[in-house]
């Protein structure tokens, strides 16, 4: 299936049981959910999926269900996280003949690698399958930036098409379609700045909220890309206090509890993460229940 990059793509939560197994059909009520809002794609085991706890095998368990309950409708996505890049590439080609739509591709975990190091593991990656790759761009969080240099490289392998921008630093979206133009897809990776992006002409969202709040996501993108602005402005006014709770330590567990909340999912993660508890688990419920107080009529 052909990936346009455009519009909203959740980075999903994986579904568990109180015992710490894959649970299913919990995974796949919240993906009836987002694709009932009108999401236009699904990333399966990244960060927020809690990839580091993931088997291959788990893996490409959860895109077989995605794959079959999509039907065709939007194209599957699923993260490819290795330490080095004959696993990576392995995976891979896995990924591919188990059916995934495209990949999203992190760089080396464990190793700080230098940028040619960095620039050759996404280059092996692409070419040991035919997929198109969503280059994941997040020096905060895994301290390896991949720049503008380094995309011109990369844009070489043809299927290296699109980039998860979480650099933080909303001008890079200007910086990015002054030099490449049509040739590499932007996709806002930092729920928190994702109007902002969107209006300086990224092309998407990988949304991490939309979890729970589906609906509210996609009429933020939709209304920005319709140049609606004042009213995708006072959506995503309303929506920061919950944005907010993705760019912490606890993202997980902070938009498991939020998709508890809302009847999409429950807050169970895997070990060594745990439930919120607590103070900080009262805090973000008050976050959540106020949003809920005002959940603005779309």
């Amino acid at each position: 299936m052909h990936i346009s990059w455009n519009g909203v793509y959740p980075a999903v939560t994986t579904k568990f049981t109180e015992t710490g197994d894959l649970d299913l059909p919990a995974f796949l009520h919240n993906l009836r959910a987002q694709i009932e809002a009108g999401v236009h794609g699904i990333i399966i085991g990244g960060s927020l999926g809690e990839s580091s706890t993931l088997t291959h095998d788990e893996r490409i368990e959860l895109l077989a269900a995605a794959k079959d309950l999509a039907d065709g409708r939007l194209p599957v996505i699923l993260n490819v996280a290795e330490s080095s890049t004959r696993a990576a590439a392995q995976f891979a080609r896995r990924v591919q003949d188990s059916g995934a739509d495209g990949l999203m591709v992190l760089p080396p975990l464990l190793y700080r690698p230098t940028n040619g190091e960095t620039t050759d593991y996404f280059r092996a990656v692409a070419q040991g399958t035919d997929l198109p790759i969503l280059v994941y761009n997040n020096p905060v969080d895994y301290k390896v930036e991949v720049t503008l240099d380094m995309f011109e490289e990369l844009l070489r392998q043809p299927n290296i098409v699109a980039v998860k921008e979480s650099t933080r630093d909303v001008s890079n979206v200007t910086r990015m379609l002054a030099r490449f133009g049509d040739r590499l897809k932007i996709l806002c990776g930092v729920d928190t700045l994702a109007l902002e992006e969107l209006l300086m002409g990224a092309h998407g969202w990988v949304a991490g909220l939309v979890d729970a709040f589906p609906r509210e996501t996609v009429a933020v993108y939709n209304l920005a890309k319709a140049g609606k602005i004042e009213e995708a402005r006072r959506i995503y006014q309303w929506f920061m206090p919950l944005l907010e709770l993705d760019i912490h330590p606890q993202l997980v567990q902070n938009i498991k509890l939020a998709e508890a909340m809302v009847g999409l999912g429950t807050e169970f993660v895997r070990l060594p993460r745990q439930p919120l508890k607590g103070a900080e688990r009262e805090r973000v419920v008050a976050i959540i229940q106020r949003a809920l107080r005002s959940r603005p009529q779309l």
